[in-house]
């Protein structure tokens, strides 16, 4: 331990030295090309550009890392039973569907199917499940989990061996050996490949990247509900984006009741993907509730609960009112959040505004503009995390190459098949 914390304050000497960070930086940038670190380019595409990382890796104890890995079969576990009871999402979204659209019209498509009866007897589910390091104690919170569109399995895999390459030419041996390896894309592409075989068809497995809007335009169903987009049967739909409003249109929303409605099986299907909302998040919070889930599991409840930090309903009732009162008095202790998953925006395209985690002065402010309504139930008050802060070098265009003070989030895939 002695040896690794030289190691660190050797690192830490490093990042002071700014012809070393110009050197590395180089390196860092023409392995990431070298290595598939890169990124679409948007402004030209014919281009590839470098993913944004931090030159060298963010420690986390051992002990919280295993603590993580251990939880995530349990959270697996929890959102499929989350996305199978009906009545739990009937509940858990009454407020929320009243005053948020987006959500009321997957609810929506929910109910329809499950009027309609199950169209895939296969259920794919991927979920990342983040957490921050909160300080004092360094205890594991969780800050969401996201189960549609759990971006970023491929990327982090090559990550590692980055962060290595620049520890060995920092010849820092001894923090390059604690570096782990990720597995993440092989786990994860085992999983989509063994729901296709579920799907039981012969023939090879073509990948196409499209839009909604394109399935709205070549989708049909079969007599037998099976999904044709372009002429080709679809046996799997792993969903890139349709977590926010800014994603659909009419026609995006034709689209995703016409893949619902087939054989195919999606990742996620409708429920998983409300299971995923920052309201359901914060009614599993309430004491009982993860017994309902797992009863006779007092363990697994423990595990689960122990990654929880405190979360509060806004409904129009006392309960709300009272977390209204405590975050007026102390908005610093809380953070406001938008109840779908991946935060909320506003507009559509280049019109965009991003409603993410609102805090101190914005907390408040919001609070008082939804106060005494229910435009409130749009929300969910949370307690502040204060994650551990550590030294690095970020490498992202336009930032200066130097050390600063980051915290990040630690991101746990899971996957499972029923």
């Amino acid at each position: 331990m002695e040896s690794e914390m030289e190691s660190y304050t050797a690192l830490y000497d490093l990042m002071d030295n700014p012809e070393t960070l110009r050197r590395l930086s180089r390196e860092a940038k023409i392995f990431s090309l070298l290595r598939g670190l890169v990124s679409y380019n948007n402004e030209a595409p014919e281009m590839a550009r470098y993913v944004p990382v931090t030159l060298f890796p963010t420690p986390v104890p051992r002990a919280v890392f295993q603590q993580a890995l251990a939880v995530q079969p349990h959270y697996n576990l929890l959102v499929d039973l989350v996305s199978r009871d009906a009545p739990f999402l009937e509940e858990a979204l009454a407020s929320t569907v009243l005053v948020d659209d987006f959500t009321a019209r997957l609810f929506n498509i929910h109910k329809q199917m499950l009027a309609e009866g199950r169209s895939s007897p296969i259920v794919l589910g991927i979920n990342r499940s983040d957490y921050m390091l909160d300080d004092p104690g360094g205890h594991l919170k969780q800050v969401e989990i996201n189960t549609i569109a759990a971006g970023g399995f491929g990327i982090p895999d090559r990550i590692p061996s980055l962060h290595r390459h620049m520890l060995g030419l920092a010849g820092l041996e001894e923090l390059r050996a604690s570096v782990p390896d990720s597995n993440t894309t092989v786990r994860l592409a085992s999983a989509l490949h063994r729901a296709w075989e579920l799907y039981d068809r012969p023939q090879g497995v073509p990948s196409i990247r499209d839009s909604f809007e394109f399935v709205h335009k070549t989708g049909r169903l079969s007599s037998d509900n099976r999904l044709f987009v372009d002429g080709q049967e679809v046996a799997l739909v792993l969903y890139r984006d349709g977590f926010s409003p800014c994603h659909y249109t009419e026609e995006s929303w034709e689209a995703r009741l016409l893949i619902e409605r087939s054989l195919a099986i999606k990742c996620p299907d409708i429920g998983t993907h409300l299971a995923g909302t920052k309201k359901v998040q914060q009614v599993l919070a309430r004491p009982g509730v993860l017994e309902h889930f797992f009863p006779d599991q007092p363990q697994v409840v423990q595990q689960i609960r122990d990654t929880f930090t405190g979360l509060y309903t806004l409904d129009q009732c006392p309960e709300g009112d009272r977390a209204v009162a405590m975050a007026m008095k102390t908005p610093d202790r809380f953070v406001l959040k938008p109840q779908r998953e991946g935060g909320g925006e506003q507009g559509r395209g280049r019109g965009t505004v991003s409603v993410q985690h609102l805090f101190d002065g914005e907390l408040v402010r919001v609070l008082q503009e939804v106060d005494g309504g229910t435009g409130r139930a749009a929300y969910i008050l949370m307690d502040r995390l204060w994650p551990r802060v550590e030294r690095n070098v970020l490498q992202h265009r336009n930032v200066p190459l130097e050390p600063r003070c980051v915290h990040g989030e630690l991101g746990i895939f899971g996957a499972y098949i029923r």
